[in-house]
């Protein structure tokens, strides 16, 4: 019966992680235990929030700075490995570009520092850029793209993952560019590309939509460079050479 009455008290107070935590928690008086298991309570909810978070970021995999190789990134002025971890563009609402070859570590840096945002409660969205595009253009033609807009817009950061693979028609580019205004000084953007700003525009082919969206990305952002050969072909050459 007190089992049972315990049970309705958390479900009452919204205390979902006591019950599963209450009789692992060593008895020694009434302070530490009610402190371990308040404390137990705040451990499961931010593990569920980082779950949460993480399922709506919607990553292709999961990545850590945990052995990433910052050897070969170049950093700019303002902008320090240790800056970049601890995510103070974010808090300054700014944005990184990251730009080199295929291959480099670009796209696992960009879900590395995605997943440290989540751990720090942040809202988080990644997209390949022509995923995004074709979702844009589905709502767009569908009716229902201020309300995609709207839930894109709640996210402190947006992951534009591989600018440069897919070349886009005008609508679509059109489209990408209008999300892309819209974060402007509002919430920070990663964008990857295995181009340089000067060959943008085969991508957006529209001289002018080009220049304006990346003075809007380049303004209050740091842009690293990835040089060094790309980790899969490393990998699989050592492969065949062993």
């Amino acid at each position: 019966m007190n089992t049972e009455m315990l049970a309705q008290a958390c479900k009452t107070l919204h205390l979902a992680h006591v019950m599963s935590n209450y009789d692992s928690v060593p008895f020694e008086n009434r302070i530490d235990f009610l402190l371990a298991i308040l404390q137990s309570e705040i451990q499961g909810r931010e593990s569920s929030k980082m779950k949460r978070l993480l399922k709506r970021a919607n990553f292709p995999h999961l990545k850590t700075f945990e052995g990433y190789n910052f050897e070969e990134v170049t950093f700019p002025n303002h902008c320090t490995e240790q800056s970049l971890r601890e995510l103070a563009f974010l808090k300054h609402k700014e944005n990184i570009l990251m730009l080199g070859k295929v291959g480099t570590g670009k796209t696992h840096l960009a879900i590395a520092l995605g997943m440290e945002a989540c751990r720090q409660g942040h809202n988080v969205r990644f997209y390949r850029v022509s995923e995004l595009v074709g979702k844009l253009l589905e709502r767009h033609e569908s009716g229902t793209l201020t309300r995609f807009h709207k839930e894109l817009m709640k996210c402190d950061l947006l992951i534009l993952d591989e600018v440069g693979f897919v070349p886009f028609h005008q609508t679509g580019a059109e489209l990408l560019f209008h999300v892309i205004s819209e974060c402007y000084e509002q919430r920070s953007l990663i964008v990857t590309s295995n181009l340089e700003f000067g060959q943008w525009n085969s991508v957006f082919g529209d001289t002018r939509l080009t220049k304006a969206l990346v003075d809007r990305l380049v303004h209050h952002a740091h842009i690293l460079g990835f040089t060094g050969e790309s980790y899969r072909l490393r990998h699989a050459l050592s492969s065949v050479n062993s």
